[in-house]
């Protein structure tokens, strides 16, 4: 049914998310981050509050581990809930319930977290994980390559039809918030929405910041 990962930018302290899924509008549901605080993924028969609450907890000054447990810990229905978390340090924190569906899998590594279910190869999360270590660049860019690397290891074992890709920065709203709800090659249109944004992305906080200072629209109507 879905598969992301989580993870921070040890150099720029920014924290995000990419996922895939056969539903529609997963990132609405299952991407949640928080600059300064963190990144959480909540999927699998999901429960949208767990992302917030685990934020919430992270916040607080507990660690991904603690956070993870306090939120989850004696929970009605948690058996059917996949959380991934990566907090402030790049520590991270898993729980995947007993009742996540089909083949599903997780792995991590320093600053990142990916799993998986519904999968087509328990290997995909890793694969994930390998890809964002092993790259350099945007944490956006990197996010995308590991979603990538996870559809091109098997994916989910059926179509996917939505996905997203969310960053936090230093801001309260989002650096990158790019959805796509339903298609039927919604990874690579996010591919294409995330070329068009990346080199526009600096112009738009700019605009937010000091208007004053930030370069034109470059359409019609804007001379």
């Amino acid at each position: 049914m879905t598969f992301s990962i989580v993870a921070r930018c040890a150099k720029t302290g920014q924290f995000g998310m990419a996922i895939s899924s056969s539903s529609p509008a997963v990132a609405a549901r299952c991407a949640h981050v928080r600059a300064g605080v963190g990144a959480v993924a909540s999927q699998n028969i999901t429960d949208p509050a767990l992302g917030p609450q685990v934020l919430d907890m992270l916040a607080k000054g507990l660690g991904a581990a603690e956070a993870l447990v306090s939120v989850t810990a004696g929970r009605d229905f948690i058996d059917y809930r996949q959380l991934l978390v990566v907090d402030a340090t790049g520590a991270t924190a898993i729980h995947s319930g007993r009742q996540v569906l089909g083949l599903w899998g997780e792995a991590r590594a320093d600053d990142c977290a990916a799993g998986g279910n519904l999968l087509a190869s328990e290997l995909v999360p890793m694969a994930m994980v390998e890809s964002f270590a092993g790259s350099k660049g945007h944490l956006g860019e990197r996010l995308m390559l590991a979603l990538e690397a996870g559809l091109m290891a098997g994916g989910e074992a059926g179509p996917v039809h939505s996905a997203g890709l969310k960053v936090a920065d230093r801001l309260d709203w989002p650096l990158i918030d790019l959805r796509i709800d339903w298609a039927e090659d919604p990874i690579g249109m996010l591919r294409r929405a995330w070329d068009v944004y990346a080199p526009q992305m600096a112009a738009y906080v700019q605009r937010a910041e000091d208007p004053t200072q930030a370069p034109s629209y470059g359409v019609p109507g804007d001379e």
